[in-house]
């Protein structure tokens, strides 16, 4: 860290008390008032890393491209070196950004599909095709974020680590893990049995190293390969093979859901902060076979 950088002196006393900033296996779980963003945007300016956001505007999602990339040049790791690599069959409909400097747009041409689950589960297959053929020579982390989704306040340093997921916001109280929406089936390769768990992450926003990015990826295309070969899709598609990775390969930071809300819900005290908030919108006017 850089010398004469000036902030409040850490305390071994205070902190939030009101909700758990630590997992069992000791990796930070990032709140509000758990970081200085001060420290935290110093140690990783040194660093100086390219950060890729992968975004994924197929059919009628690429209206929700505008709001996505105004609000994360206000918000999302300001001062940071950004490529959005906006995957979309429409590439005439993504819109002409103000950029900051150091940061840009990469437009990568996919497929159209007749289904929303196919999208999704493509999402996993351009992605791993694209990081190997190209994103791997040109950043040093990668998130992969839902485009429907605007930036509310900072996201910052405070998210980087090897492996971070997001608490999805539904599940993320006091829900029993028996309770968490896991495949449940185990003819799907995202089967977990009743009894295990930790936490119920959200495939919506998620980030790493590139490498252990690409791995996990990788991961969740090639399972759902293996399933489609047996008939069977996992009943969130990728978030289900996130999260049966995430239980065996524990992320290095998990963060709250302050980094993934929604509109539709009213905000808990306990959430100071909403980083990045999922719209409002007609899922049966946007998806390509009417939300279903």
């Amino acid at each position: 860290m850089e010398t004469g950088v000036k902030y409040a002196q850490p305390s071994t006393m205070k902190g939030r008390t009101d909700v758990n900033s630590v997992t069992n296996w000791n990796a930070p779980l990032v709140w509000e008032g758990t970081f200085d963003p001060v420290v935290i945007d110093a140690i990783y300016k040194k660093m100086d890393p390219r950060v890729a956001v992968v975004v994924f505007a197929v059919g009628k999602y690429t209206r929700f491209l505008k709001g996505f990339l105004e609000s994360g040049e206000k918000f999302f790791l300001v001062d940071f070196r950004v490529t959005y690599y906006v995957f979309t069959d429409n590439e005439q409909d993504v819109p002409k950004i103000k950029l900051g400097e150091g940061r840009k747009i990469s437009v990568i041409t996919v497929p159209s599909a007749s289904r929303w689950q196919d999208v999704v589960l493509g999402r996993m297959k351009w992605a791993t095709i694209t990081i190997d053929k190209q994103i791997r020579n040109e950043a040093d982390y990668l998130y992969m974020m839902d485009i429907d989704s605007v930036f509310r306040n900072r996201f910052g340093a405070e998210s980087l680590s090897q492996l971070s997921a997001v608490l999805h916001r539904g599940y993320s109280q006091n829900t029993k893990r028996d309770l968490f929406p896991y495949e449940r089936r185990p003819q799907s390769t995202a089967f977990i049995p009743y009894g295990e768990g930790d936490y119920y992450y959200t495939a919506a926003v998620w980030g790493g190293y590139l490498e252990d990015m690409y791995k996990l990826v990788n991961y969740c295309y090639m399972q759902s390969l293996v399933d489609a070969d047996n008939k069977i899709e996992a009943v969130w598609q990728e978030e289900s093979h996130l999260n049966k990775y995430l239980l065996h390969n524990k992320p290095t930071k998990v963060l709250s859901p302050e980094y993934l809300w929604s509109d539709y819900d009213a905000v808990p005290g306990h959430v100071k902060v909403v980083r990045i908030s999922q719209i409002v919108k007609n899922y049966a006017e946007v998806r390509p076979n009417g939300g279903n």
